[in-house]
């Protein structure tokens, strides 16, 4: 073999072996982000508190670089979620067909999305909402990632959500994981106002659902 031909094989053997390396290490970067940013916020014993009064959310700058507490001030107040641990602030798309893939996907893109024919904060029933915790934000959208530091939620951590100008906050009760896609949450009978959050499991993969259940603690 030429030393020409050696060469030209053995650069494109690298270069293949580089670019697959690129495109995986770009694909992960929303996990590896969030995940970063969970244990930096954690080892910096940084507060993330939620502000409604004050109209302004903290500049990254605060996030990343200081040890100040954090300002979350809710996207909107007509239907949001804020869960301050893991610095969620998204608005909520109401009434979303969760057996239409189109319907479901177009309201991921626009945040996070509540299951039609689910309760709506201040019913007596379980509110039920579902969001990516994807790697694929380049198809998906900036709400993408939303839920993929659900799984950091424990016992007794805050969800607050924001609906037609009041602030319900729920207190988490439970966490598991189901197989595939099931229903017995989405469809479950509650004799409270309960919450239910659910997304993929593990983030960027379809194999299971994280669900998230809390109960109604306050509204304001």
């Amino acid at each position: 073999m030429s030393k020409l031909r050696f060469f030209i094989i053995t650069f494109t053997a690298n270069l293949l072996v580089i670019g697959g390396l690129t495109i995986l290490g770009m694909t992960y970067i929303p996990i590896i982000t969030s995940e970063v940013w969970y244990q930096l916020k954690t080892y910096k014993k940084q507060e993330y508190s939620l502000n409604p009064q004050n109209g302004q959310n903290s500049s990254v700058f605060a996030r990343y670089l200081s040890k100040a507490p954090v300002s979350i001030y809710p996207v909107n107040k007509d239907f949001s979620i804020v869960i301050e641990k893991i610095d969620v602030n998204a608005p909520i798309v109401a009434n979303v067909s969760v057996s239409n893939e189109d319907s479901y996907n177009d309201a991921l893109k626009e945040g996070v999305a509540h299951a039609v024919g689910t309760a709506l904060p201040g019913e007596n029933g379980n509110v039920y909402l579902f969001a990516h915790s994807s790697v694929n934000f380049f198809q998906l959208g900036k709400y993408a990632t939303t839920f993929n530091l659900l799984r950091k939620l424990t016992m007794d951590d805050k969800v607050h959500l924001f609906y037609k100008g009041k602030d319900y906050t729920y207190q988490v009760i439970g966490k598991e994981v189901v197989e595939g896609w099931n229903l017995t949450h989405l469809t479950k009978t509650t004799l409270e106002p309960v919450l239910t959050l659910q997304t993929c499991d593990p983030p960027g993969t379809t194999f299971n659902r994280l669900v998230v259940t809390a109960r109604l603690l306050s509204v304001n």
